[in-house]
């Protein structure tokens, strides 16, 4: 009889320790997620793909779709009827989600990003900003395109940031207009940013001649320091008298290269490009990371995002480089087409490609610091576009 209680005992012990293990609790959702998950990780290590980007939303992905993990990770109890989120439970993903949830970690990195910057080549060449506004020609593009597949307002403009290749953007806007899809919205974003290269180059080869590829433009002016200062403030100043709503993203740009430029904080400028910057991104990565569980992900959707982002990223790069090659006609052959490129938002990168498709036709050929004024420009540019669409739909 003893020995009967035992292994009756024994029994419902080892029945709950398979209840709680994954391997009882996991979808197919959950292993295409944990695949996706490894080919993103491989593009960011191997590959080398953005990491700093990529890797945090891999891994964040990759944890919280181990079948079972998350209520441990979020502080979630859920029985049949009742799903319990009381504050003592809470874990950690919770709290390093609310800097998404509150739109905390955007400006921040915004912060960090104009103290990395040098605003100086957009100052040298202030028609950059041409460039720039026509590579936000994938926003506009995705905005029609989201709309024809029947997303309403608010949810095809947050869709069409993608188009900006500018990740807390996007994160910034999804979370104002479209909540349920920002990890979706997030991903995309972030992805086609790592896949940069890949996208771009096929593109710059296709659109531009070997004669318009080896144009070599003239150095930059020099840009004195009291323009380097004046410039954050004025155009805050402009953009908060316009559009308000571009205020947080834009003013915490203009605040960090404020920081740079003025040199009297140096170590509060150092801590935004570094060891803030660095913090926030981890944070944000795991946190847009782990949002992507799969029963949410794996939709028709999330398909449509992608498919929408991916060609809102083409028609980024289109516009800046049909832009470019109008001003080339316009000045003579003066500027270099391949410039273009970098009118989209993600800075630096883009503004490398341009260096690097050059160099391919001429190894003494430099653009990366006439394509960093586009670039900064898309920066600009992307912010402000998020805020009309937040004053049209928000």
């Amino acid at each position: 009889m003893q020995i009967q209680l035992l292994a009756l005992e024994f029994g419902k012990i080892f029945s709950n320790l398979w209840a709680s293990m994954g391997l009882a609790q996991g979808t197919w959702q959950n292993y295409v997620m944990l695949a996706i998950s490894f080919v993103l990780m491989y593009l960011a290590i191997v590959k080398k793909f953005e990491p700093m980007l990529l890797l945090p939303i891999a891994f964040g992905m990759f944890l919280i779709n181990l079948p079972g993990a998350e209520p441990v990770l979020w502080g979630t109890y859920t029985d049949e009827a009742h799903t319990y989120d009381l504050v003592e439970n809470r874990g950690l993903l919770w709290y390093l989600y609310y800097g998404v949830d509150k739109v905390i970690y955007p400006p921040l990195i915004f912060l960090g990003i104009g103290a990395m910057t040098d605003f100086g080549p957009l100052i040298a060449n202030p028609k950059s900003m041409f460039i720039g506004a026509g590579a936000q020609l994938g926003i506009f593009v995705a905005l029609i395109g989201a709309v024809l597949l029947g997303f309403d307002g608010a949810y095809a403009a947050a869709i069409a940031i993608i188009g900006g290749a500018d990740g807390p953007t996007a994160i910034y806007v999804a979370q104002k207009l479209a909540t349920e899809m920002l990890p979706m919205i997030a991903i995309a974003a972030y992805s086609y940013m790592a896949l940069i290269p890949v996208i771009q180059k096929p593109i710059m080869r296709l659109m531009t001649t070997k004669k318009e590829r080896m144009i070599r433009m003239k150095p930059l002016r020099q840009v004195s320091k009291i323009e380097k200062i004046l410039f954050p403030v004025v155009v805050t100043l402009v953009v908060g008298l316009l559009l308000p709503s571009a205020i947080p993203l834009l003013g915490m740009l203009m605040l960090g290269n404020l920081f740079r430029e003025t040199g009297v904080v140096d170590r509060l400028s150092s801590q935004a490009q570094n060891g803030l910057m660095n913090t926030v991104t981890i944070f944000l990565g795991v946190a847009v990371g782990c949002k992507a569980k799969g029963d949410v992900f794996l939709t028709t959707a999330t398909l449509s995002v992608i498919l929408i982002g991916v060609i809102a990223f083409y028609c980024g790069t289109i516009g800046g480089l049909l832009t470019a090659k109008l001003m080339c006609k316009l000045t003579h052959g003066k500027i270099n087409p391949l410039i273009g490129s970098a009118g989209v938002s993600a800075v630096p990168m883009a503004a490398r490609i341009s260096e690097d498709v050059g160099r391919e036709y001429d190894p003494q050929n430099h653009l990366l610091m006439h394509a960093m004024g586009p670039n900064v420009a898309g920066v600009i540019g992307s912010a402000l576009a998020a805020g009309i669409l937040l004053a049209c739909f928000g």
